[in-house]
């Protein structure tokens, strides 16, 4: 199977972050579960969650390693999030209560089959349980208001999430228990009695491929499960390299900050790192050392061009759909990268056979950031910011370069595989 292909196969199964993170655990079977100090020996191959929502695997060299060669992606894009008691009627008509998960163009998500995934608890025969929601039917629609209604709605409009993003369930009969018997059923839990959810919207498209040469991808949440999903082809791919330590981490919250348990301002990545070096009985000092001769990529897709505001663009920045990866720079350090790490990456890209893009913001146009400088904050090492460029970013379909899918794969496997480390 393709990279694409597979790539294709993994975004549309992947209607919430606990699906991407059951995905990964699925691809990555045959990793060893690391929840104990005896599973960190040299030459394992390992695999963790935390929340089960972010995920991280490693393979670990026989001999002790030159440094630690790490690719950090996230996995939750923006989106609704389900409100505890969400069922609330208008004359006759049921809708679920949301609230916005992140940063949404939010016109985009009216008039879209929808339904619901995520997470649920419930207590069973005196236990509390868990289990993976994804209910496979067109469920919800958000109506948009008719043009004879609003003759401004073509003129700007300010949307208000708490009256207008309310997305219609049914009409007629329908309360708080039918809500909870349907999530238990679609569960396969329907002895148990729910205690609470972790539940999300997600628009019904699947991935497809448009354009004359099929040379565009469409999908939802391509921002960042295009990338992360090409990290960990790229990381299943890889030969082991016997002089570092290779890791993968894709991370749940970056679309609200990352300050979260399983974030990448968290602990997550720290406490496995330290584990591992425990493995190769580094002391403290040799473990300094060991990360500082590291290195990470934050890969979080970037902005390419858009046909039709060429304007919005830098000047001098020409970021294009299948062009390859894109490296990302800000002044004000949003971003990780600079002179020695971009160099680096342009190096991996060279080796690769893969093209480098440059990308930098309008001057007087704020950027976004991601997930880089907080992970780096927990593990301090030599880091660049790259990603696959792509159109209408946080729209809930977006857009990018089929090419680039691979492009990316096989510019994270030379990563990996290769014994290049950037200039200190």
């Amino acid at each position: 199977m393709s990279n694409v292909t597979q790539i294709i196969e993994l975004l549309n199964a992947s209607h919430s972050p606990f699906h991407v993170v059951k995905n990964l655990e699925t691809l990555f079977a045959d990793y060893a579960i690391a929840d104990a100090q005896n599973r960190f020996v040299p030459g394992a191959k390992l695999r963790r969650q935390a929340n089960g929502s972010s995920f991280v695997a490693a393979k670990l060299p026989l001999r002790q390693p030159k440094a630690i060669k790490i690719v950090a992606t996230h996995n939750d894009s923006p989106t609704f999030k389900l409100k505890p008691n969400p069922v609330f009627v208008k004359k006759d008509i049921i809708s679920l209560n949301v609230e916005p998960y992140g940063g949404m163009i939010m016109h985009t998500w009216f008039d879209r089959p929808l339904s619901v995934a995520g997470r649920i608890v419930y207590e069973e025969n005196g236990a509390m349980k868990q289990a993976l929601v994804d209910i496979d039917q067109n469920l919800l629609v958000i109506p948009s208001l008719c043009i004879h209604m609003d003759r401004t709605i073509n003129k700007g409009h300010e949307y208000n999430p708490a009256k207008e993003l309310i997305p219609v369930l049914t009409q007629g009969k329908f309360d708080g228990p039918a809500f909870e018997k349907m999530v238990l059923q679609a569960a396969g839990a329907q002895n148990g009695k729910l205690l609470a959810h972790d539940l999300f919207l997600y628009v019904r498209q699947e991935a497809i491929c448009v354009g004359l040469e099929k040379e565009f991808l469409m999908s939802p949440r391509l921002d960042d499960l295009s990338s992360a999903y090409s990290a960990a082809l790229a990381f299943a791919q890889a030969k082991p390299n016997q002089d570092m330590i290779q890791v993968f981490v894709s991370f749940d919250n970056e679309e609200v900050g990352s300050l979260t348990k399983q974030g990448a301002a968290s602990t997550f990545l720290e406490t496995f790192i330290g584990e591992i070096c425990a493995a190769y009985g580094l002391d403290e000092t040799q473990k300094k050392e060991l990360i500082a001769s590291s290195f990470l990529f934050s890969v979080d897709n970037a902005h390419a061009n858009h046909p039709n505001y060429p304007e919005i663009s830098d000047p001098t920045t020409n970021v294009r759909l299948n062009g390859g990866i894109v490296v990302k720079y800000n002044a004000n350090a949003k971003y990780t990268s600079d002179a020695l790490s971009a160099s680096y990456a342009k190096m991996i890209g060279l080796k690769a056979g893969v093209g480098v893009q440059e990308y930098s913001n309008r001057s007087d146009l704020p950027g976004g950031s991601t997930l880089g400088n907080l992970s780096n904050a927990q593990v301090s090492l030599s880091a660049a910011d790259i990603g696959i460029a792509q159109w209408a970013m946080h729209s809930c379909v977006e857009t990018q370069g089929v090419a680039d899918l691979d492009a990316m794969v096989n510019f994270l496997k030379g990563y990996w595989e290769n014994d290049l480390l950037p200039l200190r």
